[in-house]
Parts: C-alpha cells; structure tokens; sequence
C-alpha cells in the first residue's frame, strides 16, 4: 500500500472525531479550518517559500495575468468618484483579501496620476487575516515604511503619494461614519467565503403515497412535502487498497444529515429564491447559501448607504441568476482535485451567488442599488482594456518579442468568452451604489461597465 503523511489540518479536524460522538461538521466549518485555520489554514499558516499566487504557485488571478485588470479597476473608481460630485475630502479605498497586494498597488499607481482624486483619500484600508499575506502586500505598497502596530491591527505609509495604509482583521474595523466615501473593492473575495450546502428530500413524516380524497387517486411522493436537510463533512470510508502511482484517496466525504440541523431550518428561509426549489419533483434538489457572502454584502451597502457616497465593485466568478450548486472545487499547482483531500494544503472556492449578493445589498439599505453582475468581457471592454493594451504594446521594442507576447496574450486572456472557462465569460461583475433613483422606469444613472460613461456617470 502506498503510504504518505497526512497534511496537519487532517489532524487538527480529526477523522476519528468526526467518526466518534462529535459527528459530521457543516462544510462552512470545513472551509474555514481549511482556509483560514491559525496554525494549518492554506492563507493562514506560515510555510517557509510559500506562495498561494502565480505560475509557481497554484493558481493565478486577474491582476498577475495583466496590469491592464488593476488599471482599469481603478479608472472605475475615479469614473464614479466624478459622477458622484467629486468630494474634496474623505475618501477611502477598502480591499478585502487583497492576496499579494497587486491589485492595490495597481490601482493606487494609476489612482495617483488623477491627482485630485488622490488627494481626497484619506487611507486605503486592507482587511486580510493572514499575516504573511499581509508582509507580502506591506512589501509591494509601502516598501520600506515602517509597519506600526494599531489598535485594530497595523499601519504604514504607501510609496504611491504617502496615503496611509492600514490592515485589519476584519471590515468591522475600519471607521464607519456618515463623512466618509468608501471605495470598495472584492476580487475573488467571494468565491473564497465558507458556504453550506442543502439538499431537499420528502419530509419523513409523508407516506410514499398519500390519498388526496377518499376517492381520489394517491399524490406521488415526489408531491409530498419537503424540507432541506444539510449536506455535512465526514470522515470518508477507508480504501480497501490503492497503488503507489495513484493518488492519495481523499480523507473527507460529504454526507446527507439524517435530521435537519439548526442551518437547514434558517438559510434557506432568507430567500423565496430556495423555497421555489424546495418542492421541486423529481430528484431533490440542492443549493449552496453563504451567510458570510451575504453578511459582507450587507457590510457594503450599509456604508455606501450611509454615506450617501462611495461604492463597491464586485468581481468573481459564479452563475448571473441561479443558485450555485455543487460548485465546491479543489485547486492545487493550476490542476482541479479533491476538495476533500489535503485540507490546509489545497485551495478552496465556490460559484459565488450574485442575485444573493444584489438582495442582501437591497435588503440592507434602501439608500443604494445595484448594476450587474455582467460579464468581465463586457464590463472590462467598456473600461477600454484593448485601448490600453494597444497603448501598452506602442512602448514595448518591437525586439522584445517575449514581453510584447505577454501583453497581448495577457489581455485577450481576461476576456476570453470561449467555451471551457473563459475568464470574460465566467467572471462577472457587480457594483453596490448609491441610489439614483428611476427616470421612466430606468436607473437615473448607470455606472462606467455597466451600461453608463464617464460622461453620463
């Protein structure tokens, strides 16, 4: 038998444990451990060399593939900075799971030569949990500025202009006040978030058939009542054997609970979304929620509502209308696996649902609306990416023919709508707002990618 050594988070959640009176775990719990787990969590622990991001790493995000994504992410903020009055003062950009920082660093480059704009930010503020991730983006923003210890986490000084730059562990850490215009920004943020899974089943109390009328014919039991029961993480079955080539045999399953849990009662009640997929026949059906998702979602509109100013730009990847389902993955070394294998040492993400996202925003503040989500195609096509890219390439030697490659595979690659994962089409986009109001039953307003211009912004 082909023997290896287990990663350490299958210690620390413990296969016997969860065969033994503690009892299957909700897959949100399994995810955080995974991910975000002090001491073994795959952003979190600190491994000498380790590197989450690139081609040497296990997956790489829009803004390594090109500098034209962070650009233009930040010619957006400045295109709705300006259709919304221009303030003077009091401006914020917030990122939440900034990775490496290059995203930010992008953008505050760019950011910086729309000098009124800079000059009203008062302080980019990065809500990152992991510590190595933050001396990572520490390094790239603010080079050799000190880092301060704060109240609420660290601060320094970014070399684009001096702006503060602070971290915290989470966005109920940065200032909330009525003055301020927060600038949000959430690229793959969403995707990463913990989700729970349901999967609907007839309710145990319903015979296979029941008698409609005394002498009616029997309804199916696929008529019968239904209810979400949770799918819950457990240690999986031991294999009778395996060989030396072949890969390890995942360490954890998903199992259906055989009662429903405190989760399966209150998720899927937050939207009528779920309850019209509950009673559907035939197979039950299942969907994945993520309070997280739709707290943070909430966290957003409230501030931007507040505020009366500000907005959020949302970009990740999962269905427009639907409700994710199944869509847990594995990623390790740019190759899908188990997301039940090697936890700690695999990344994890979902679809990401945007209509979820919409109405949380909605629900949390009658002050702002929401546009999108549209594909990334379209949203950076609008932006003017193959505009840039074109200006790009004019100032690459024609002799470097390595680098002019890159450039425009790069930029192709960002809006590819091919079939297979093509980042334009898998990717949306989103924005939370402040609220325009209706002119003849359309938004007053549309922003920049989203149907609006910087001159009608």
């Amino acid at each position: 038998m082909f023997l290896f050594r287990c990663p350490p988070l299958v210690d620390a959640i413990g296969p016997s444990a969860l065969r033994s009176n503690q009892g299957p775990i909700s897959l949100a719990t399994y995810m955080r451990q995974c991910l975000t787990s002090m001491e073994t969590g795959y952003y979190t622990s600190s491994q000498p060399g380790k590197d989450q991001f690139g081609r040497k790493g296990d997956f790489i995000t829009s803004p390594e593939i090109s500098q034209v994504f962070g650009e233009l992410v930040g010619v957006w903020m400045v295109a709705e900075w300006m259709a919304q009055g221009r303030a003077s003062k009091g401006v914020e950009l917030v990122e939440v799971g900034p990775g490496r920082g290059t995203l930010m660093d992008d953008m505050l480059r760019t950011i910086h030569n729309f000098r009124p704009f800079a000059s009203s930010i008062e302080a980019v503020y990065l809500v990152e949990a992991s510590a190595s991730l933050r001396e990572a983006q520490k390094k790239l923003l603010c080079g050799d500025a000190p880092m301060e210890e704060t109240a609420t986490g660290f601060q320094s000084r970014s070399k684009h202009g001096g702006v503060p730059v602070a971290w915290c562990e989470d966005i109920r850490y940065v200032p909330k006040e009525s003055g301020r215009s927060p600038f949000i920004v959430a690229h793959e943020f969403f995707d990463a978030l913990p989700i729970h899974a349901f999967q609907s089943v007839v309710a145990p109390s319903q015979p296979a058939a029941i008698a409609s009328a005394a002498s009616g014919p029997p309804r199916r039991a696929s008529d019968a009542a239904h209810q979400w029961r949770e799918l819950l993480v457990t240690a999986a079955d031991p294999p009778l054997s395996y060989t030396l080539t072949s890969a390890p045999p995942p360490e954890f399953a998903l199992a259906l609970s055989k009662s429903p849990t405190p989760h399966s009662l209150l998720l899927p009640s937050l939207s009528p979304r779920y309850d019209a997929l509950k009673d559907l026949p035939g197979p039950g059906a299942t969907i994945e929620i993520s309070p997280e998702s739709l707290s943070y979602a909430s966290e957003f509109a409230r501030r931007i509502g507040l505020s009366k100013s500000g907005a959020a730009l949302i970009l990740d990847y999962g269905p427009s209308s639907t409700v994710p389902i199944n869509s847990l993955r594995g990623i390790r070394a740019h190759g899908a696996v188990s997301p039940f294998s090697s936890p700690g040492l695999v990344d994890l993400s979902a679809d990401v649902d945007f209509t979820g996202l919409a109405e949380a925003a909605l629900n949390a503040s009658p002050a702002v609306e929401v546009h999108g989500p549209v594909p990334q195609a379209a949203f950076l096509g609008a932006m003017g990416i193959r505009e840039r890219a074109e200006q790009l390439f004019r100032g690459v030697p024609s002799e470097d023919e390595e680098k002019r490659r890159r450039l425009e595979a790069g930029w192709k690659r960002l809006v590819d709508t091919g079939p297979g994962g093509g980042m334009g089409r898998v990717y949306k986009a989103m924005a939370i707002v402040p609220l325009s109001g209706t002119t003849a039953g359309q938004p007053a307003r549309r922003p920049v990618g989203f149907g609006g211009t910087v001159g009608s912004a």
